[in-house]
């Protein structure tokens, strides 16, 4: 309680917009990708300084997100005309089913978060009592990609956001569709986060309806030796590309393309079948 009163009172300052600008020229000084996210009732207004500022695309984010949107207090964002007024990519979510998924794709958004409340530090299933199981909502939003793309000729990024903890979720996630993934506490977790060691979900600072906690991830390594290893433990929180490139290798797929065609099952039992030793000495799986 003492740390989500800290954080809404860190957070209750409005953004100030200048600082937009600023932040973002200051990240691209170190030549890396520069994307912004926004809450759907300020996109429109921070859309121009947003891309004027160099930033390479906008993300509109919500805890659920779809094409049409009834507010009191502020005008309905309209995603036809956000898109056409910019010349950077507007990636757009988060959404969990088929219906949404295509009709958020058929305003011109170039890519689309998946998922609602599997991250680690969120609450919003708790809190709200809405999800959906990850593969079952990456499944259902690639299959509208793929509905929309035989439509319109156009490829809409599928982003699995949330709930990805070792690389064979990420090998998961990409089986089920995804073009990418979200990746938050397990970055959190490197020595070179600037938490501490400390992550916290983007809705725990809400003023009236907080939907996500902090919770310590430690500090696991480098951010090189979680991506690209070697490895140095065996629980898959490290080497995440080198696990990805073996489950497809294991799967026959020559790339990402071929590994979303992967036959998948519904096997509660892979996790612990055959593992009696790892989970009685706590190691490997079995932590």
């Amino acid at each position: 309680d003492r740390i989500n009163a800290l954080l809404q009172n860190v957070y209750q300052a409005p953004v100030r917009e200048q600082l937009i600008g600023e932040r973002i020229t200051a990240v691209k000084r170190a030549q890396v990708p520069v994307g912004v996210s926004s809450v759907p009732a300020h996109a429109s207004r921070r859309a121009a300084l947003v891309q004027e500022a160099g930033a390479d695309c906008l993300v509109v984010q919500g805890t659920v997100l779809t094409a049409r949107h009834i507010s009191r207090s502020y005008e309905q964002l309209s995603f036809e005309k956000l898109c056409a007024s910019l010349s950077i990519p507007v990636v757009a979510g988060n959404c969990v089913d088929y219906e949404t998924a295509l009709e958020l794709m058929q305003t011109g958004i170039a890519g689309i978060l998946v998922g609602v409340g599997p991250g680690a530090a969120c609450t919003t299933r708790g809190v709200l009592g809405v999800g959906v199981p990850q593969v079952t909502a990456t499944s259902d939003v690639a299959a509208a990609r793929e509905t929309w793309l035989h439509e319109s000729g156009r490829r809409v990024q599928v982003i699995t956001d949330g709930g990805m903890r070792v690389g064979g979720d990420i090998a998961k996630a990409f089986a089920s569709g995804a073009d990418a993934v979200m990746v938050g506490s397990i970055f959190a977790g490197t020595t070179d986060a600037a938490g501490g060691g400390f992550h916290w979900g983007m809705a725990t600072p809400d003023p009236n309806l907080p939907r996500g906690t902090r919770i310590k991830v430690g500090r696991r390594g480098t951010l090189r030796e979680v991506l690209l290893g070697p490895a140095r433990v065996d629980d898959g929180t490290q080497n995440l590309v080198g696990a990805l490139r073996s489950a497809m290798g294991v799967c026959g797929a020559h790339d990402l393309r071929e590994f979303q065609q992967t036959e998948l099952v519904i096997a509660p039992a892979i996790q612990n079948e055959g593992k009696l030793f790892q989970q009685a000495q706590q190691v490997g799986m079995g932590t």
